[in-house]
């Protein structure tokens, strides 16, 4: 089994920063591309930024230039440095990783997620 564990979400100011952690834990052979999508109120899950295991990342144009995921290949762990905050940032933020486990094939898992509030 895999786990993915968040970190890093809260209360901010318009123009803030937060930064979110994603580890990846459990009975990992690889980790492939791994990403954040986020989920405002009444609205569908949407693509925030993904990371390949080669550390070519895309990014949703709303956050190009604010935002930057980066990983560490070693910890199984991405990262997403928020900046400049807008309060249209407000949404529950979600890690997703595609994972090759040991002993078997590559499957899709996802964080139980992170609220992130930016407040004007």
């Amino acid at each position: 089994q895999v786990q993915l564990v968040e970190s890093g979400g809260g209360l901010v100011q318009a123009g803030g920063a937060l930064r979110l952690s994603c580890a990846a834990a459990g009975s990992i052979f690889s980790v492939n591309t791994m990403g954040w999508y986020r989920q405002a109120p009444g609205k569908q899950r949407e693509l925030v930024a993904t990371i390949s295991s080669v550390h070519t990342t895309n990014y949703a144009d709303s956050v190009k230039g604010r935002f930057t995921i980066s990983r560490d290949n070693a910890k199984n762990t991405v990262y997403l440095q928020m900046n400049s905050l807008k309060p249209e940032d407000t949404a529950v933020y979600y890690c997703s990783a595609g994972v090759w486990v040991v002993g078997g094939g590559m499957d899709d898992y996802w964080g139980q997620g992170t609220q992130v509030t930016v407040s004007s």
